[in-house]
């Protein structure tokens, strides 16, 4: 399938009503912020932003990794800054929203893979917005125990690591990660802080098969994780991993079943599903899942 390959119809998007989308566009303009809404050519993002939400790109606008899936920019890129915390935790405030989502670019330049920044915009919002909830949506950290342990210790409500694809596609897909080792740092975050929520997400679209995405349910239910999320994969550009397949919403829903079935506190599963998308409501349906 090539990029002109029509869409589908259950893809046509219908553009939303303004809402509050002057209002995040300029909260993102005043904090020289970076969100992965942009970055990232989410195809949601004019919906998240007419209902004043925005998921915040931190450290930058540019990744060490060269994933062939994703927009977000490569190199350069910039030393962490130091006041973007803060900016940031202004921005939530100003939002006034009570669940707010982070990610992260993957910076394999730093010791800590960027650890100790994303930690410290969390106590920020902390201090500067009490009662607001935080997703954070982190890199592999290279492996680093110790960079996960700095994440985890500021408290996320949901630590989310996306798996992305199933195995067998990760050499053309995501050269520079390793399937096994996702699957420990969501196994880990569990054995380090068992009452967190973990979250993982992945794309269909992409010359999966069926059996293959299942297992990797299987092994993310193995690792104890909690949310799941799954959405079409659409190419950013020629240059990106081409879309084998458009996967039909009756797919989406038979997936939704079978990730219900294997015991994840909450999945959203649809063609437009982005693994931030609508990410409040399903951390509140696992809370009331987890509830006496």
């Amino acid at each position: 399938m090539t990029m002109t390959t029509p869409k589908p119809p259950w893809l046509r998007k219908k553009i939303p009503a303004a809402g509050h989308n002057s209002e995040i566009l300029a909260t993102i303009k005043d904090g020289a912020l970076h969100t992965v809404c942009a970055e990232a050519k989410c195809p949601n993002q004019m919906e998240c932003f007419s209902k004043g939400t925005a998921t915040f790109l931190l450290l930058g606008p540019n990744c060490t990794r060269s994933c062939r899936f994703c927009a977000v920019g490569k190199h350069p890129v910039q030393t962490p800054d130091p006041d973007e915390p803060l900016r940031i935790a202004r921005a939530v405030a100003r939002m006034g929203v009570d669940f707010c989502v982070l990610t992260m670019v993957t910076r394999d330049d730093l010791p800590d893979g960027g650890a100790e920044h994303v930690a410290r915009t969390i106590d920020t919002i902390r201090r500067q917005c009490p009662g607001v909830g935080v997703e954070v949506l982190i890199s592999d950290l290279a492996g680093s125990r110790a960079a996960l342990k700095t994440v985890l210790k500021a408290r996320p409500e949901v630590l989310n690591h996306n798996i992305e694809t199933v195995p067998r596609l990760y050499p053309a897909v995501r050269p520079q990660a390793d399937y096994r080792r996702s699957i420990n740092l969501l196994a880990t975050s569990k054995t380090l802080a068992p009452e967190i929520l973990t979250k993982s997400g992945i794309m269909l679209g992409l010359g999966e098969t069926r059996d293959e995405v299942l297992q990797v349910m299987d092994e993310l239910i193995g690792a104890a994780c909690g949310l799941l999320t799954l959405g079409q994969y659409l190419a950013p550009s020629e240059r990106h991993c081409p879309v084998v397949r458009y996967v039909t919403p009756q797919e989406f829903a038979d997936y939704q079943s079978e990730a219900e079935k294997r015991g994840f506190l909450g999945v959203a599963s649809s063609p437009f599903v982005r693994s931030s998308y609508r990410a409040g409501g399903l951390y509140r349906q696992a809370t009331r899942s987890l509830s006496p």
